[in-house]
């Protein structure tokens, strides 16, 4: 196993800046995810990690060697590709044999190793197979086996589960982590979707457009997002244009610029560091589950009246879509009580909780 130091890496093609002032610590035995959209830079980095790539400027370092310029072959990591990049007119058994074969390794230490692994991966009775005759599980299967026969350090996943249908990725989301705990091998996991990422992941690097925005567990990542990118990318969230109007105690005091009578909300123990150069460009961002729905006009801070617009049923959660003061608010409630009787166009009001609340900068200009 080994640690990672990816520090101030750059990539660039041509004048296209893919990846920019990387800085990353990945610990060893870390199961550790890139997610991002299409075209952020996460496969780069991974590829600049795996060796196909070389950074324009910056050092990869795996624990303390510096393997920046180091070829593919001679860094001891083991991949898998989104389309498996098996070879079809191989049996399975070839398949996972080939990088010991390359590696010139002996027969029966060879038969040995491939039995062993494909015993982990639950494909031994299929190592005769042809990999065309698989499922797309199984050939998934055989591709770890193939990444993790060598016996590498770190272990590089690039969209792995993109290709298969939801069952299946639910089931190789398990695999995939049991496999990890088995092997406790350093981890990067490539994806866009948000539930494998926080779901699976130690911790994760939110990447656009080639700069990494936050870093951290999946709850702080959820829970803590630093900016309005974060936030909207990780599940659904209000975001809330606001300008601050004065702190006391505990509390920030801030004005939701709705385009009507601006509203005046009270946060708590928001982590938000107030000085003159971040009084702009603000939202205010609270997930939907977070808001309540109240039976009836109630004493405090941040209760306000709406109007449901929208009723939206997914069996165990009702989500509610409330306009309030000139702002649509998305709301989800569990499916009981109050919540299971609502129809568009009943009155209702809503609290704010002051402590699920958070201030962000906004990077996107998508606060609305």
């Amino acid at each position: 196993m080994a640690s990672i130091n990816i520090d101030n890496v750059q990539k660039a093609f041509g004048k296209v800046i893919a990846v920019d002032h990387l800085n990353l610590d990945i610990k060893d035995g870390e199961f550790f995810t890139f997610l991002g959209p299409s075209g952020c830079g996460k496969t780069t980095t991974l590829r600049m990690i795996a060796g196909f790539y070389y950074p324009t400027k910056g050092v990869v370092r795996f624990g303390d060697k510096d393997m920046t310029r180091v070829p593919p072959e001679k860094r001891n990591t083991g991949m898998v590709f989104q389309n498996y990049a098996l070879f079809p007119h191989m049996t399975v058994f070839e398949n996972v044999a080939f990088g010991l074969r390359v590696r010139k390794v002996g027969s029966k230490e060879l038969k040995a190793k491939v039995e062993e692994v494909l015993q982990k991966v639950r494909l031994e009775q299929y190592a005769e197979r042809q990999v065309s005759q698989l499922s797309g599980g199984q050939q998934q299967r055989v591709a770890l086996a193939r990444a993790l026969v060598i016996e590498p350090e770190i272990l590089l996943l690039d969209e792995p589960l993109s290709n298969l249908d939801a069952k299946l990725r639910d089931e190789m989301r398990s695999e995939i982590l049991r496999l990890q705990k088995d092997y406790k091998i350093t981890t990067i996991y490539v994806t866009h979707d948000q539930a494998e990422a926080l779901s699976m992941s130690d911790r994760i690097a939110v990447f656009n457009f080639g700069v990494c925005h936050q870093v951290g567990t999946p709850s702080e990542i959820y829970n803590e997002p630093a900016n309005d990118f974060v936030a909207g990318f990780i599940g659904e969230i209000n975001l809330l244009p606001v300008n601050i109007s004065r702190m006391e105690d505990d509390y920030i005091f801030v004005e939701v610029q709705n385009g009507e009578n601006d509203s005046e909300l009270a946060v708590r123990n928001a982590p938000f560091n107030y000085n003159q150069e971040n009084k702009g460009n603000l939202a205010l961002s609270i997930r939907p589950e977070s808001i309540k729905i109240l039976e009836k006009e109630a004493e405090g801070k941040n209760i306000f009246k709406g109007v449901v617009e929208e009723v939206h049923f997914f069996g165990s959660l009702i989500n509610v879509v409330v306009r309030v003061e000139g702002l649509k608010l998305q709301v989800n409630a569990l499916n009981s009580g109050l919540s299971r009787n609502l129809q568009a166009g009943a009155e209702i009001w809503v609290e704010l909780p002051e402590e699920q609340m958070r201030i962000i900068p906004v990077v996107t200009g998508d606060a609305s």
